[in-house]
């Protein structure tokens, strides 16, 4: 690794022994001088003086979404955002389905250079409404993402986290005040499952959620993956719904996607869509007005309706915008109630298109 792949960061502590103590997330890493934490690109200095990101300026490669992939359904719908990661992961989800990337302990899986520069001038001249920090989770690569959501501003360009939401608290301060949007990943509604599926823990999660929704303007929505026999009975979506309504906002979208077997899961069957759709009239029963499935063909509870007049504002088909029913303020036009969430006066084009960028072409 280049020396220039290496920046020094914040938010650690050197304790009595003369370990490195991370102080980023809740897992409170210690690493003797040389040594990384779990997530793989945050390490203590040779020299025992700090902490350092490693890859800097590296990723596992971008692509041009649709918003709705994220998924998004009520920030810029139908536009076309840039994503990309890097490798490693602050959780060790047994499910990850991007274990290729988040799992990964070779360099090498770091293939593309980008310095933010670049990373924002790629997105103004593919037409990106956005770029999202996405496929690991920006917490552990926070000062690239960063560096990279303030050239992003510059261009006129948004952010985007997709995140597990694991973070300590001055940290996430600083993370979400550079995003627009963030979709965070509830992956259970029990300590029980955080700790043994991901080695980690949900209390910082909800934490997490409680901020963004009421102490700042970014726009969120949540994302649970249900699977089969570990998160999916009733009693357990129940609690987290009401707990939605309850500690957040009823409009505050939820998005209930299919698991399909992958990583240390593979005896795991998928989730039947029977399951998903159940899940959904839980949450609707609880009072929240945007419920959506995903991974799954179901147009209809894809759609966004109405909470007040139930007509379809936003239809949907997987991520292709099939209708649109909201003014130019984003407000329903049968009924004129303004949506939650941000809006433009028409919807995008991008469509379902994944296009794949080198982007080392955006260099300067």
């Amino acid at each position: 690794m280049d020396a220039e792949d290496c920046v020094d960061v914040g938010y650690w502590t050197r304790l009595e022994d003369g370990r490195i103590e991370c102080r980023l997330c809740p897992r409170f890493c210690k690493m003797r001088p040389g040594q990384r934490g779990l997530c793989f690109v945050r390490r203590a200095r040779e020299d025992g003086e700090g902490m350092e990101l490693t890859g800097y300026g590296r990723s596992t490669g971008f692509c041009v979404d649709p918003i709705e992939k994220k998924p998004l359904n009520h920030f810029l719908p139908g536009s076309a955002v840039l994503s990309f990661g890097t490798a490693g992961c602050n959780l060790a989800c047994a499910f990850c389905q991007n274990h290729d990337i988040s799992k990964s302990r070779e360099v090498a899986q770091l293939s593309a250079r980008a310095m933010p520069e670049t990373i924002a001038r790629a997105a103004e001249r593919l037409g990106c409404a956005s770029v999202a920090y996405t496929y690991n989770d920006p917490v552990i690569f926070m000062e690239y993402a960063l560096d990279t959501a303030a050239a992003c501003r510059a261009r006129g360009v948004k952010n985007v986290a997709v995140t597990a939401g694991f973070i300590c608290e001055e940290p996430r301060k600083r993370l979400f005040a550079a995003m627009d949007a963030a979709n965070v990943d509830l992956k259970a509604f029990t300590e029980r499952f955080y700790a043994k599926r991901c080695v980690g823990a949900l209390e910082p999660v909800l934490d997490t959620l409680k901020y963004l929704v009421h102490e700042t303007d970014v726009w969120t929505e949540i994302t649970t993956l249900i699977i089969p026999g570990e998160n999916d009975s009733d009693d357990e979506i129940e609690a987290l719904t009401q707990w939605v309504g309850r500690e957040l906002r009823a409009d505050v979208p939820l998005h209930f996607t299919a698991f399909h077997p992958d990583y240390h899961m593979l005896e795991t069957p998928p989730t039947p869509l029977a399951t998903l759709q159940k899940a959904r009239s839980i949450a609707i029963k609880n009072g929240l007005h945007h419920v959506y499935v995903g991974n799954v063909h179901d147009p209809a509870r894809q759609a966004t309706l109405c909470p007040t007049c139930g007509e379809r504002a936003i239809g949907r088909d997987g991520y292709t915008i099939t209708g649109y029913a909201l003014d130019a303020v984003g407000a329903c036009r049968s009924c004129g109630t303004p949506m939650a969430g941000l809006f433009a006066a028409k919807p995008g084009a991008w469509g379902s298109r994944r296009l794949p960028v080198d982007i080392e072409r955006y260099a300067a």
